[in-house]
C-alpha cells in the first residue's frame, strides 16, 4: 500500500516524502510545478527523492476534472493521503484571486471525492493554516475558538476547505485530519516567506521591509518538528463513534509567540551580517499576532516541538548558504 503526497515539490510536502520514505513506506507523489515561485527550487527538491526506490512522481493538476480519479485508478492501492497541494501566501491572494479557488477549493473537492470512492481508504491528512484564526484577539490560538472572521482570501479558502471535510466526514463518514501550521520554515523553504526573504535582502544587501513598524510576533515552527506531527497525525486517524463525524483539527506551532525583530536578529547573528530595516505599514490581509495552542496535539499526537528559532534559523541560514552558494 502506498501513501499519496500532493504538492510534494513543495516545501512541507518535500519533507514529508522524505520522512516517509526512510521509514520505509512507499510514497507516490503529484505536484503540478506551477511557478508561483521558483520552478527550479522545486525541481531540485524532486531531485533529491528521485534517486529513492520508494519513491514515483507523477506532474498533475489537481484541479483538472477526473485528474485526481484518473490516478486513484491507475495507482492501486492508495489507502492514505497526504494533502499539502494548494495555492499559498496571503499578500499574492490580494492580486490573484482565481488561483485559491482552484488550487484550495476545487483541489480539495477533487481529492475529497477520489478519497471516498477507494476501496479500503484509510485516512486523508491535510494542511490548514493558522490564517484561519483571521481577526482574533485571544491568544494563544485554540482549535476550539471561532473561525469565521478571515481578513484575507487564502484563509477563507482555507476555512472552506476545513468544512468541506467536516461535510465528508459526516455524509460519508471519511476519516480526515486537518492540520493547522504556525509559521514554518526550515531547510529547503519557501522564498515568499520571511526566512527566506530576511536572508536573501541579508545577503544581497538589500533593506528588509518590516510591516507593522516591527510590531508583530509569529509562532515561527521549524519543519522537522511539523514534519513529526504530520507523520503522528497520519498514523491516528480519528475513530468514528456515530456520533461525532472522524474528522479532527489540531494545531502544529512552536507555542512560542516570537517577536519579529528578535527573529531577524537571530538572522544577522547566523549571517553574519547587519540587516538594513525599513519600517512599513501593516499590509492588508496580515495578523499582529500568532501563538498556537498545541494542548490537543500534546494530547492525541504526542505532538511535542523543540526546536526554539537560536537552534532552527542558523540550520536554515546554513543551508542558503550552500544551496545558493553564498
Amino acid at each position: 500500500m502506498s501513501v499519496l503526497v500532493t504538492g510534494v515539490a513543495g516545501f512541507i510536502g518535500f519533507h514529508t516524502a522524505k520522512a516517509l520514505i526512510a521509514r520505509g513506506e512507499t510514497v507516490l507523489g503529484v505536484d503540478n510545478l506551477n511557478d508561483y515561485y521558483d520552478v527550479a527550487l522545486k525541481n531540485a527538491r524532486l531531485d533529491q527523492l528521485a534517486g529513492d526506490d520508494g519513491f514515483t512522481f507523477e506532474k498533475l493538476d489537481l484541479a483538472e476534472p477526473g485528474a485526481v480519479a484518473g490516478l486513484f485508478a491507475s495507482h492501486k492501492g492508495i489507502t492514505r493521503v497526504l494533502h499539502f497541494a494548494a495555492q499559498a501566501g496571503v499578500r499574492y491572494s490580494l492580486t490573484h484571486p482565481d488561483p485559491y479557488i482552484e488550487s484550495n477549493i476545487v483541489s480539495h473537492l477533487h481529492v475529497l471525492e477520489a478519497c471516498r470512492h477507494a476501496s479500503q481508504f484509510e485516512h486523508l491528512v491535510y494542511a490548514s493554516s493558522s490564517s484561519v484564526y483571521g481577526a482574533n484577539e485571544k491568544l494563544p490560538f485554540s482549535v476550539e475558538d471561532r473561525v469565521d472572521r478571515p481578513v484575507s482570501l487564502y484563509a477563507a479558502t482555507k476555512r472552506a476547505g476545513e468544512l468541506m471535510s467536516q461535510s465528508y466526514a459526516h455524509l460519508y463518514r471519511l476519516p480526515q485530519t486537518g492540520l493547522r501550521f504556525f509559521t514554518v520554515y526550515g531547510p529547503w523553504g519557501r522564498p515568499d516567506m520571511s526566512a527566506y526573504i530576511f536572508t536573501r535582502a541579508i545577503f544581497e544587501g538589500r533593506p528588509i521591509e518590516v510591516f507593522n513598524r516591527g510590531d508583530m510576533k509569529r509562532d515561527f515552527t521549524y519543519v522537522d518538528d511539523i514534519i513529526d506531527g504530520v507523520l503522528a497525525a497520519l498514523d491516528r486517524p480519528p475513530g468514528d463513534d456515530a456520533n461525532l463525524p472522524p474528522h479532527r483539527l489540531y494545531n502544529l506551532g512552536n507555542h512560542c509567540c516570537e517577536p519579529l525583530l528578535r527573529f531577524i536578529e537571530t538572522i544577522e547573528k547566523a549571517a553574519g551580517r547587519k540587516a538594513e530595516l525599513r519600517m512599513a505599514e501593516m499590509q492588508p490581509g496580515e495578523v499582529k499576532e500568532t501563538y498556537a495552542d498545541i494542548e490537543a496535539s500534546r494530547r492525541d499526537l504526542g505532538f511535542e516541538p523543540s526546536t526554539p528559532i537560536d537552534e532552527g534559523v542558523p540550520k536554515f541560514v546554513a543551508w542558503y548558504r550552500e544551496y545558493h552558494g553564498v
